[in-house]
């Protein structure tokens, strides 16, 4: 993980000034108990399956990663200077728990695990991302998911 006081000024200068949306409201809902619900991920590392088409900088759509993926399948493209890539390297789980979360649906922790999972590029400004971001919310309610593992990097 590199510091902000560590990046180069321009760098940490256009995060620190990089516009955030702001939303009128947010629609949170009750939540079923973890053991009765249905849990996809989402990721912002950048990751895509071998034979899937890697992120370019600035990206906004995003990557569908099957469930039952076997995690050395995975890639991860995110084009950040800054992000260190050793955790990924030594263990995917570090940015993309899936092997965890198989093992809290076998333990009874959670409900189940979901069909399918997402990632987007991260180094992407937020208003680059809402149109997908809000077209994937449908899709996970179209998959029955409850609850989302949101795995910023």
């Amino acid at each position: 993980m590199v510091y902000l006081a560590e990046m180069p000024a321009d760098v940490r200068d256009t995060l620190l000034e990089q516009p955030l949306p702001e939303f009128a409201e947010t629609p949170w809902t009750p939540a079923k108990p973890l053991a009765q619900s249905r849990v996809a991920i989402i990721s912002t590392a950048g990751l895509h399956r071998h034979d899937d088409t890697p992120f370019r900088g600035g990206a906004g759509d995003y990557r569908i990663i099957p469930g039952d993926i076997e995690l050395r399948d995975l890639r991860l493209s995110h084009v950040s200077t800054n992000f260190d890539r050793l955790g990924f390297q030594q263990d995917v789980n570090v940015v993309f728990p899936l092997g965890h979360l198989r093992e809290l649906a076998k333990e009874g922790v959670i409900g189940s695990v979901a069909k399918f999972h997402y990632s987007f590029m991260g180094a992407t400004p937020p208003a680059g991302m809402e149109a997908n971001a809000r077209e994937l919310a449908a899709v996970l309610n179209g998959d029955q998911v409850d609850a989302v593992i949101l795995m910023g990097v």
